[in-house]
């Protein structure tokens, strides 16, 4: 069963301003040397300036230790470019590279100059991004470096609007959370930083709100009287890749929890804003990471899952154990999976557990959002068809299909009474016909509007890692670490001991768990 798209699509036309028509703007990119710059910014950048969506005119200045010219910076880049040479030759003339020593003010004081330059040079009136593409430690060593030099400041020696753009980890536990937030607001107020998650981003994941709130079949039920249980699960089949030498110190909780994992919860469960405005809908994310209940010190092990994944097989090819992977302590106890039942002490939520699980080397890469129903309370079918019927099921998904998926119970045609559960499905790929932005396509447009919809704000950052931290300090410090950790086999779906939850996320759902390996079973 599909949805139709079409009836009274001319109705609602998106108001949603062009970025084309907004301020000019310098984006400065440190770490432009990197792996994010590579693979995601600049490609981002160049596909929003070859389909007209960047403000005119537009610079994109690279900044790095290493030592390079303009012509090689773009030469560089290009090799992660997919798309045809005419629009990348447009997007290099934009391009430029200056090197810069981090711990240097003499060179910060060179690039300040730089940019001054340009400003003058392509009319981009004083207005910039600087994005952070570097690694967490720098984070406050650039910030500082800029509010030092004046480049922070808005309105004065011929800047104009300035803004600062930080990925997560947003610190590594409160204390350092709060002394980053502290260093950033040495030179930058509250308005000019963009703390940003890409899972937020995402079209499904906004797609979250608009369900909710602008339908009148769904909030009436969104409550604990008609949901039984809500699941939330990022999968992923990759291991832990080049990125061992932060994931070793992080692990699946800081990693996932702290940001995509909390954000995902949050849309899930906020109550409505009075107005689609970032500070309305962060004020409502904020409460809801209030009402977490905290977990007793003594109950850390009912509430909570984790596992790292040993030897195993995704799609049929061997993969080595996490303690195998290069640059990974061979005697590592940092979990690669976690499921974690938490409850929301809100009158809303009261007595529905939240399942949210993450891990890698899972059986399939997938990301949804599972809203289980309740079944229904008085069963006139229970002389034909027993005592139960299967419960409704909404079924949000992200990744690897983005779409929208409700099930409910029809009869199965013929003479006899049965039902028989069906699907109605809207999915984004069939649904609609216009390309759709990444998601770093739209964080970048979001920060040059200085719209903060899809980005963190401080005072949620700090009071998920006052949920997390006592959760974490609890796991590091327990005396039988191995007590808590469990190996699970990669291209499984976790730990045995979390098939119970995990059976609630995961199915029904293609290669589920009545095709998930166990040790000594084929893949």
């Amino acid at each position: 069963m599909e949805v139709n798209t079409n009836s009274g699509a001319s109705d609602h036309p998106c108001p949603r301003p062009d970025p084309a028509g907004t301020e000019p703007c310098t984006i400065v990119i440190f770490g432009a040397s990197g792996d994010l710059t590579a693979r995601k910014l600049i490609p981002a950048l160049c596909s929003l300036y070859a389909s007209g969506r960047l403000p005119q005119p537009i610079t994109v200045v690279g900044c790095g230790r290493t030592v390079m010219s303009h012509e090689q910076f773009r030469a560089r880049l290009k090799n992660g470019w997919s798309g045809d040479d005419p629009a990348w030759t447009r997007f290099a003339g934009q391009l430029f590279y200056h090197p810069v020593a981090y711990d240097s003010a003499d060179s910060f004081q060179g690039l300040a100059e730089f940019l001054r330059d340009l400003d003058q040079s392509r009319n981009t009136a004083g207005n910039r991004i600087f994005y952070l593409a570097t690694p967490p430690f720098l984070y406050p060593v650039v910030a500082g470096m800029l509010g030092d030099l004046g480049l922070a400041a808005e309105g004065t020696s011929g800047n104009g609007w300035a803004r600062i753009v930080v990925e997560k980890p947003f610190g590594r536990d409160l204390t350092t959370a709060m002394e980053l937030d502290r260093k950033l607001h040495t030179g930058f107020q509250e308005q000019q930083v963009f703390r940003i998650d890409h899972y937020l981003a995402k079209e499904t994941v906004q797609n979250i709100l608009m369900l909710r709130f602008a339908n009148a079949i769904f909030e009436p039920i969104w409550n604990r009287s008609f949901i039984d249980y809500v699941g939330i699960i990022a999968g992923e089949q990759l291991g832990v890749e080049h990125r061992a030498g932060y994931y070793d110190r992080a692990g699946v909780l800081r990693d996932m929890f702290q940001n995509h994992m909390m954000q995902l919860l949050a849309l899930t469960a906020m109550e409505p804003p009075s107005l689609f405005e970032a500070d309305r809908a962060q004020d409502e994310k904020a409460k809801v990471y209030r009402s977490l209940k905290p977990f007793a010190a003594a109950s850390i092990q009912d509430n909570l899952i984790l596992g790292q994944y040993g030897a195993g097989s995704i799609a049929g090819k061997p993969v080595a154990a996490y303690r195998q992977e290069p640059g990974v302590d061979p005697d590592s106890l940092t979990p690669t999976f976690a499921l974690m039942r938490l409850h929301i002490d809100n009158w809303r939520w009261q007595g529905v557990p939240f399942y949210l699980a993450s891990g890698k080397r899972l059986r399939n890469k997938v990301t949804r959002i599972v809203v289980q129903f309740k079944e229904v309370p008085h069963s006139m079918f229970r002389q034909v068809l027993g005592e139960h019927i299967s419960a409704n099921r909404l079924i949000l998904g992200i990744y690897p299909r983005e779409e929208i998926s409700l099930t409910f119970q029809a009869k199965r045609p013929g003479s006899k009474f049965c039902l028989q559960p069906v699907t109605m499905d809207f999915n984004y790929d069939t649904s609609f016909s216009s390309p759709r932005p990444d998601a770093y396509q739209n964080v970048l447009l979001d920060c040059i509007q200085g719209d903060q919809m899809l980005f963190w704000r401080q005072d949620g950052v700090e009071l998920c890692w006052s949920f997390l931290s006592p959760i974490l300090e609890a796991c590091e410090a327990c005396p039988d670490p191995d007590m808590l950790l469990k190996s699970y086999p990669a291209g499984s779906w976790g730990p045995a001991p979390a098939e119970k939850w995990m059976r609630l996320i995961v199915n029904p759902f293609p290669g589920g768990y009545e095709s998930t390996p166990r040790p000594g079973s084929p893949a």
